[in-house]
């Protein structure tokens, strides 16, 4: 792992020593009592302040970047480099153009990738997907998005591990890119790349207020809507259909409703020890040859390529 931060903690780094076939045997990062420390408190074996010196490891055979993401692609370069496999967080890099460096890297190295859209291998967006697939809404037709939050307080904009997320040269561009890309990842992930996608952000502040469509195949229409400046909160998604609708939330953990054939059916899941626990297991199990990759380079730069419209300036 090159990049020990707070998110991996919980969410990532304990479910590589949990799930079958693998172990996570080194870490790394610049500050050494931290990096030992982490090490320490996760059982994990070798510690590094030089992320060079973690690639070199031999008992290391893929890596996972989790650092902030204007370093992804330059760690993904050296890795690759050497034959690693890599697990790379979301998003996959700063924009668009750097995505496609790195699939051409991909290509180049003819190595395997795994871009970290966890929410994909989720049972609770798994259980969206087979209702949308077993016919429970019909055909699918509209989507409906908004995710409102309040604004961070000066006290939060002082915190580092939200600091970065708020500068664009490090994050992309602050909340929006750091929340989004799980919303648009799903919609691809469930109905296919979009045919056609463009963006209407807040032109004083595009990564504060965003609108964006998607037309997918079929005629599929995504509206989105997100504003983090907003007095009440919201977390809120529904894909409507020639039958009925599914609704459900991305972070607020709400059940799912399935309104269909005059009634409502509701499915609630348990929170996972590690969000990324499922995720890792399917990105284990494609480097080991054993299925396809959850979600390849090719899928992250479309969702890079939909954030990038939405927030391109007219």
């Amino acid at each position: 792992m090159i990049g020990a931060g707070d998110v991996t903690e919980v969410k990532s780094g304990p479910a590589f020593k949990k799930v079958p076939d693998s172990d996570l045997v080194a870490v790394m990062r610049r500050n050494e009592s931290k990096v030992r420390d982490y090490a320490e408190r996760h059982g994990i074996a070798n510690w590094y302040t030089d992320a060079d010196a973690l690639i070199a490891d031999p008992e290391v055979d893929a890596v996972y970047i989790a650092t902030p993401p204007n370093v992804h692609l330059h760690y993904a370069e050296k890795a690759l480099q050497a034959g690693k496999k890599l697990y790379v967080e979301k998003p996959v890099t700063l924009n668009a153009r750097e995505a496609r460096q790195m699939q051409s890297l991909v290509q180049q190295y003819n190595g395997e990738l795994v871009v970290a859209h966890y929410r994909r291998a989720i049972p609770y967006f798994v259980k969206i997907k087979s209702i949308l697939e077993e016919g429970r809404i019909g055909q699918p037709g509209l989507i409906n998005l908004r995710l409102y939050k309040k604004a961070l307080s000066a006290e939060e904009l002082t915190v580092p591990k939200i600091q970065w997320r708020m500068d664009p040269a490090v994050s992309g561009g602050g909340l929006f890119h750091d929340l989004a890309p799980h919303q648009v990842d799903l919609m691809v992930a469930i109905f296919g790349r979009p045919l056609q996608y463009s963006g209407i952000p807040d032109t004083r502040r595009p990564a504060v207020r965003v609108g964006g469509q998607m037309l997918f195949p079929d005629n599929i229409l995504f509206n989105g809507v997100w504003d983090f400046d907003q007095e009440k909160e919201e977390d809120y998604c529904e894909i409507n259909g020639s039958k009925g609708s599914v609704r459900f939330s991305f972070f607020d953990k709400t059940p799912i409703l399935l309104e269909a054939e005059g009634g409502v059916e509701e499915f609630s899941f348990d929170p996972l020890p590690h969000v990324q626990e499922p995720m890792i297991a399917q990105t284990v199990q494609y480097f080991l040859g054993r299925q396809q990759n959850p979600c390849p380079i090719e899928e992250g730069l479309v969702c890079m390529e939909v954030l990038d419209a939405f927030t391109a300036a007219k």
